[in-house]
């Protein structure tokens, strides 16, 4: 998995400008990460439970052929997928549902239920995006979303079978997890009061 944008934060006695933190934390970061800012937050912040919405997109190469320079970064299905299917099905997951069909045996979270906002699919040429926007995410729900959606696209099922997943919510009935090398963090949304430059 890849992120785009993350939000973290930490306690600290320490007084440093603003630049200070994201220099001397660059300093020692590896080429892969960079801070891009840093902003002094009140102490009931915190980076994940005050977040409002999570996006991530899924970026799928369609082709007979997997990527080579790219393969780290990209999702792979050699099998010809009917886009309009998938987004068929994708429609299916928008709305306030119990996910628990597409959550991993690890995942913690107290509650399987999560609200989809918005999942969108998108083509170009070999390339396939899939973009969903969501209050939260259990533990592999994106991958575990796309590879069901690719079931679909492949023509394995109907696009109705999400609605059957959803209510089954066993994940035993679900397609198997999709690779992670697709997979990336795209925006973490908050509320204005906390001024954050996202």
């Amino acid at each position: 998995m890849h992120a785009r944008l993350q939000v973290v934060h930490f306690d600290t006695d320490a007084q440093r400008p603003p630049s200070a933190w994201v220099r001397g934390v660059n300093a020692l970061l590896p080429d892969a990460v960079a801070v891009l800012w840093s902003h002094e937050v009140p102490d009931d912040f915190h980076a994940r439970f005050s977040a409002r919405a999570r996006t991530y997109r899924y970026q799928l190469l369609n082709r007979p052929v997997r990527a080579a320079l790219e393969a780290h970064y990209l999702g792979w299905c050699h099998q010809p997928l009917d886009v309009e299917r998938m987004r068929t099905a994708a429609a299916l997951f928008v709305g306030e549902h119990d996910f628990s069909a597409f959550r991993s045996s690890e995942c913690q979270a107290k509650s399987p239920v999560r609200t989809v906002h918005d999942f969108r699919i998108e083509a170009r040429e070999q390339r396939i995006e899939f973009i969903v926007r969501a209050n939260a995410f259990l533990h592999h729900m994106v991958r575990n979303l796309v590879g069901t959606l690719v079931y679909v696209g492949k023509g394995k099922h109907p696009p109705g079978w999400v609605r059957e997943l959803l209510d089954s919510r066993d994940r035993a009935q679900a397609a198997p997890t999709f690779g992670p090398e697709g997979l990336y963090l795209e925006r973490i949304e908050y509320e204005a009061k906390w001024s954050l430059p996202v």
